[in-house]
């Protein structure tokens, strides 16, 4: 699944390129990926408006339109966006659940494989029950902030770092890294953390998530930015899919554990 990284960097790239165009016309070829109004509404209420405003809250995109409402986007596991100049002879690409054809000749995608994906037209994003479950953004944190959620906090801290309602937009694969970068097992209670190991938690936050949002996140999976080019962050992973491969530290084999039900990439030495 897309994390902060990715869905900031497809924010970015959104801005230059559609802010303030027009919808002229939504075509739905799978209304399963629309969570609201129904389709036909969905369809008949975006044509026309104008985006005047994309913001990015935790993995889950928004699009501010000119009668007040936005239309919200939440990739999932195999959603992207990816930007068209012009139509294929179907008039459709491959995977495309939703087409948005724009203003100046612009076509925009929402592909989805495995239709996880969930599009919403809302009078006010604001009030969707995952917005307000959301905790803090990580670049709004400080480290103040940060030690007291930490305070009694018995979870271990890897499935802590990707708990949305503790901080919006950290998934697997970057929780997994910081912790790499921060020494900390990833088995170790939040609470069991000493003051360094806070520190150096909460200024990896910051650096990975910076540095990945820097060279377009990471594709992996089925993630691509608006062009339909790869991330490559991916040059930087340290643990993350290396299971079994040495360590760039301590040419220590990476080993792989399940948290959560989520696989989990460490380094049994530097992270002790």
């Amino acid at each position: 699944m897309p994390e902060l990284p990715e869905v900031e960097t497809i924010k970015r790239d959104l801005q230059k390129i559609i802010l303030g165009a027009k919808i002229k016309k939504v075509c739905v070829y799978n209304p399963m990926v629309i969570r609201e109004p129904s389709p036909p509404v969905f369809k008949k209420s975006l044509e026309g408006l104008v985006i005047k405003n994309i913001l990015r809250r935790g993995k889950l995109l928004i699009l501010e339109l000119s009668n007040g409402s936005a239309l919200t986007i939440h990739l999932k596991m195999t959603g992207q966006l990816v930007l068209r100049q012009k139509l294929s002879n179907s008039g459709k690409a491959k995977n495309s659940r939703v087409v948005f054809h724009l203003s100046g000749g612009k076509i925009l995608d929402f592909n989805d494989q495995r239709l996880f994906g969930e599009l919403r037209l809302v009078d006010d994003w604001g009030k969707i029950k995952f917005i307000q479950s959301l905790g803090p953004e990580p670049f709004d944190l400080t480290y103040g902030d940060f030690k007291d959620m930490l305070f009694k906090k018995k979870t271990k801290i890897k499935p802590l770092l990707m708990e949305q309602s503790f901080i919006a937009g950290i998934g697997n694969l970057y929780a997994s890294e910081i912790l790499f970068r921060a020494k900390v097992d990833p088995a170790r209670s939040a609470q069991s953390l000493s003051e360094g190991e806070k520190k150096a938690v909460y200024k990896e936050i910051k650096k990975v998530l910076s540095k990945a949002i820097k060279h377009g996140g990471s594709s992996i999976d089925d993630y691509v930015r608006l062009s339909g080019k790869k991330g490559d962050y991916v040059k930087f992973h340290r643990v993350y899919g290396r299971q079994d491969q040495p360590c760039f530290v301590c040419n220590s084999k990476i080993k792989k554990i399940t948290q959560g039900g989520r696989g989990t990439y460490f380094c049994p030495k530097c992270q002790m």
